[in-house]
């Protein structure tokens, strides 16, 4: 019982010529809660899926040794009975890992009855107990439910309750939070916590947690261990580390807390975007029998007021379906008929019938969007993307011109001009949001909706693209509707901000009075459920 549960000696892994894992040594004892941590390509998740064999066209080197047996000397059959029963697996994006076409219930059942023989109705009994256990409310009628019926947080809870069905020894987590608004991830870690420390009682579960998220690292792991780029650079509890790191990667990944380098706004700036009185309602189909007598009526958001200057980032924080990206939706015209007023410069959307006059205005505003991957044309090369609104809002300009421009664009925003003739694809995930920015850019606004900009990127590339977005803002004296659910992120580029929960906005003021002394209950639960008070004196010491 000494020996470590898991226990990773010398392993490598190659995919042809690129070696994705490199010599790594690395035990987890039993009742242990270890996470590994790095940026994207460092090798954490190859490392997470060839623990359960699911690493295919790979040639592996070394041992991995579970409960003193080689995993990687297991056949497929063998392997098939140890998924799910003594290893399980959280991932990253449940939407994507639950079967659509099945109920939660039954891919819960599916386990139980291949590893544990239970019958159907046992097998529900027990899935309706797992649910109630990681907090579902009414779990006799939510097993019955489709993944789409259920919301980000509790699918999370829906793919834990999977994995802990048959009570595993070892618990693989694959980044479990990353798409979650700040109060679920906390709700979700601290789910992990008490069912890890009540199966670690009677089985010893282990958790092995693979993520960038270094606020989460700091309040789940008892040990952290550093990968970059497929090598384990550094190996500590997880108070050591974070206090005094040795490697100078992991003290750059510590360091890579967003800086507040923003300007202050002109006392005499004038506004740029003025909401008044702004409502949106949504059309849904009635439930029952209220389906005869057709549709009814949803308010997605309740008569906001904002007012945002030249030069100023305002930012909108809230949980999913609070109505943040409503609000920036129809500031933008991508939403239908509002109520309420909206003027660009003082002047008037509502009063703009010509579609020329209109388009003209709307050239004023810009986005760049969560994920630059879904929002750039595969099949467009840069060239093109940057140039599509020059060649729309911009015709008089020939091509000789529109080229310069775009090359001038993309070395603006730290790329090479000869990068145009590629596609999205050829480019790593912050240099694709760089893409994104350059193509805001082209049409030179002077507003720009930032949905999300950095919540797909790691931490030290969110670093440089907050740094590129303020290096801009003084630059250019832009205005950004920023919106976001990392509270770390407002407090380095928000000079005000507003605050929305279930459509409404509850508090609004300066960043500063906001984040330190919040007055309305939703902000202040929103602010417990972050860490956004530790990591400042980190970002001094390894600046």
């Amino acid at each position: 019982m000494n020996r470590p549960l898991l226990e990773i000696e010398r392993f490598s892994v190659r995919f042809g010529e690129k070696q994705a894992v490199r010599e790594l040594n690395l035990s987890i004892a039993r009742g242990e809660r270890v996470a590994l941590v790095g940026e994207s390509g460092s090798g954490k998740s190859v490392t997470a899926l060839s623990i359960l064999g699911l690493v295919e066209h790979a040639r592996f080197t070394g041992r991995m040794l579970f409960d003193g047996e080689d995993l990687l000397q297991k056949t497929e059959q063998e392997m098939r009975g140890i998924r799910g029963a003594d290893i399980a697996m959280v991932f990253q994006e449940p939407m994507t890992a639950l079967n659509p076409l099945y109920t939660i219930g039954k891919q819960i059942a599916e386990s139980l009855r291949l590893h544990e023989g239970l019958s159907a109705d046992a097998a529900r009994e027990r899935g309706i107990e797992l649910l109630r256990r990681t907090g579902i409310p009414e779990p006799e009628r939510r097993i019955d439910s489709f993944p789409h019926q259920l919301s980000g947080g509790q699918r999370q809870r829906a793919m834990i309750a999977m994995a802990l069905a048959c009570r595993p020894r070892l618990l693989l987590a694959d980044e479990p939070t990353t798409a979650l608004d700040v109060t679920v991830r906390q709700q979700i870690v601290d789910l992990l916590i008490d069912l890890q420390e009540q199966e670690a009682a009677t089985r010893g579960m282990a958790i092995l947690l693979i993520t960038h998220d270094l606020n989460l690292v700091r309040r789940f792991a008892q040990r952290v261990a550093v990968m970059e780029k497929g090598v384990l650079v550094e190996t500590n509890t997880t108070a050591e580390l974070f206090s005094s790191p040795q490697h100078p990667y992991t003290q750059r990944l510590l360091g890579s807390e967003p800086r507040r380098e923003v300007a202050p706004v002109a006392v005499d700036a004038p506004p740029i975007l003025e909401v008044k009185g702004l409502a949106v309602d949504y059309r849904t189909a009635a439930k029952g029998w209220r389906s005869l007598f057709g549709s009814s009526t949803f308010r997605a958001l309740h008569e906001a007021d904002l007012c945002l200057r030249r030069g100023e980032t305002l930012g909108i924080v809230g949980e999913s379906g609070s109505g943040k990206s409503t609000l920036a939706a129809t500031v933008l015209g991508l939403k239908g008929a509002a109520a309420g007023e909206i003027r660009i410069d003082g002047i008037a959307l509502s009063e703009q019938r010509k579609a020329g006059a209109r388009r003209a205005l709307y050239s004023r505003m810009q986005v760049v969007f969560q994920d630059p991957f879904g929002s750039l044309s595969p099949r467009m090369t840069i060239e093109q993307i940057v140039g599509e609104g020059l060649a729309v809002h911009r015709p008089e300009i020939d091509g000789a011109a529109r080229r310069m421009r775009i090359a001038s664009l993309l070395e603006e925003v730290g790329l090479p001009a000869d990068s145009m003739q590629r596609y999205p694809h050829e480019f790593s995930g912050g240099q694709r949001q760089r893409i994104a920015i350059a193509r805001a850019l082209a049409v030179e606004p002077e507003l720009i909706v930032l949905d999300e900009p950095t919540s797909a990127l790691d931490v030290s590339i969110q670093k440089q693209v907050l740094a590129l977005l303020t290096n801009l803002q003084k630059k250019y004296k832009l205005s950004y509707l920023f919106i976001t659910h990392d509270l770390a992120v407002m407090r380095a580029m928000a000079h005000r901000v507003i605050v929305m929960k279930a459509g409404r906005i509850v508090e609004q003021g300066d960043t500063h009075d906001v984040l330190h002394a919040p007055f309305h209950p939703y902000t202040q639960s929103l602010l417990a459920s972050s860490m956004l008070d530790e990591p400042a004196a980190l970002q001094e010491k390894f600046a």
